[in-house]
């Protein structure tokens, strides 16, 4: 059995041919449409077709992660930073075009279930793996099955305000689910791309920031503490009401080496302990683990898709 895997980012959709085994096949990325919800459905489609033929041919079942999951009310997404997405019935519209059934998952709980696996929380019992990416989204694990909630909302953690914020932090930046201040609008590589501009008036992308700040530029180097701080307090809130085992990152900003050496020690300013051992890792897989993780949604020995 062939399993596919497709991560929806904000940006950019990555696929992935698995064999039985897990074993890597076929692996492809192409753009996001932006803003277009039927220009997306085509290119997950195109993006499918593509990897069966580089796999060698074959039906394949398809799992998807999205910034966003179904609403249990409506059958519809909801709460995806693609804010094309909302309101559709995103995965019976793929089913359709693909003629086989999808499995879709929120692409946080992707990534957790991937990490989980066989990655850097192999063997943890409670697992929180975030995604810092475009957005900022997380997803639980405990004792190897995800963890989705009644509301289908378990573990998200980026549309909860900025915990302890400073004065100059009140009332935070604009998010597009129609509040102010919302942790996806701090700890995001796009809310660290903005919080870099108001301070500089320089508008650079995150990753050409964290270059920057490892060749020596003061003002980006100030951008990644003040991320630092920011994230240690987001995640002390997980600690204090979750208490993992392990925090996984996953994400562009997952890929910033100084967040391993500086978050640990923040940590303990904001959680409720004597003192907090949480190991803080960066996705064994990298930033594309979400995609493993949702290829990983159709099992070995499940039924092959009709």
């Amino acid at each position: 059995m062939i399993r596919i895997g497709i991560d929806l980012g904000g940006t950019k959709i990555e696929g992935i041919a698995l064999d039985g085994a897990g074993r890597e096949l076929a692996r492809r990325r192409v753009a996001t449409p932006q803003g277009d919800y039927q220009g997306t459905v085509a290119a997950v489609t195109e993006l499918v077709a593509s990897l069966e033929q580089r796999a060698g041919g074959g039906r394949a079942s398809v799992g998807i992660g999205i910034p966003g999951t179904i609403s249990p009310a409506t059958g519809l997404i909801k709460n995806a930073n693609s804010v094309c997405l909302i309101g559709r019935p995103f995965d019976r519209d793929l089913a359709a075009a693909l003629k086989r059934p999808v499995r879709l998952q929120n692409d946080a709980n992707c990534l957790a279930v991937s990490e989980a696996a066989d990655g850097a929380a192999a063997g943890a019992r409670v697992v929180f793996a975030a995604i810092l990416g475009t957005g900022c989204g997380g997803g639980i694990v405990v004792n190897g099955h995800v963890l989705t909630g009644a509301n289908a909302i378990a573990g998200e953690w980026g549309h909860s305000p900025l915990p302890w914020p400073a004065d100059h932090e009140r009332p935070g930046p604009e998010c597009y689910c129609g509040r102010r201040g919302c942790l996806e609008t701090w700890i995001s590589g796009t809310g660290l791309a903005a919080d870099h501009a108001r301070v500089t008036g320089r508008s650079l992308d995150a990753a050409t920031i964290a270059i920057a700040a490892d060749s020596g530029d003061g003002a980006a180097q100030a951008s990644l503490a003040r991320l630092e701080h920011r994230l240690a307090r987001g995640l002390a809130t997980v600690i204090n009401l979750l208490d993992p085992d392990v925090i996984v990152l996953g994400g562009g900003l997952s890929n910033i080496e100084r967040l391993y050496q500086n978050l640990p020690p923040l940590l303990k300013d904001w959680c409720f302990s004597d003192q907090i051992t949480t190991p803080v890792r960066p996705a064994r897989h990298g930033d594309s683990s979400g995609v493993r993780g949702a290829a990983w949604l159709w099992p070995p020995g499940d039924a092959e898709p009709s």
